[in-house]
């Protein structure tokens, strides 16, 4: 009787332990795959859409800008007897942070940045006399500077804003630089 017991506990032992050492069943593999790429696909999603949000911001502020920050060309020119180079700004219907002006000639370039809050800038002032501290024009105004950093005609002049801290692309350039 006590083989018979020992017998019957081995069998029940040897069916209880094969039949749950198969390991997981093919459902809850499955379960485990979705989730798995469910979580996958929102990580990527959450990466992509902050990106695309950041850029967007960026482009959104920059759109309109042409046509509104400009170079005036009729009094940007070159004076041959002071032998300085003045340039004219005008802004309208928007608000700006700064601009990076880029005058080049003679095979190098100078750039200038103005803001909103006035500044001295070396080898750039204020029209007519070319010193003093220069400021960015406003909402719907234009201001002419003079540059003394140019001992010939510059080829050219850009202008590049920069709105709520994104600066934007070239809005108007002068590729022509008459003497005054």
């Amino acid at each position: 009787m006590i083989k018979n017991k020992r017998a019957r506990l081995k069998t029940f032992h040897y069916n209880f332990f094969s039949k749950n050492s198969k390991g997981l069943s093919a459902v809850i593999t499955t379960l485990i795959l979705i989730a798995l790429v469910i979580a996958a696909i929102a990580i990527v999603w959450v990466t992509v859409t902050n990106l695309l949000t950041s850029k967007l911001d960026a482009a959104k502020s920059c759109m309109n800008v042409l046509e509104k920050v400009e170079i005036n060309k009729l009094y940007t020119c070159y004076n041959d007897s002071s032998n300085k180079f003045q340039f004219s700004i005008n802004i309208r219907e928007i608000t700006i942070d700064e601009a990076v002006v880029s005058v080049s000639g003679a095979g190098t370039t100078k750039s200038y940045t103005l803001t909103n809050e006035a500044q001295s800038i070396s080898g750039l002032g204020p029209y007519p006399s070319g010193s003093g501290n220069v400021v960015l024009p406003g909402k719907n105004s234009g201001l002419t500077y003079v540059s003394s950093d140019f001992a010939i005609i510059p080829d050219s002049v850009k202008i590049a804003p920069t709105i709520n801290g994104n600066q934007c692309e070239v809005s108007d350039s002068l590729l022509e630089i008459y003497s005054c």
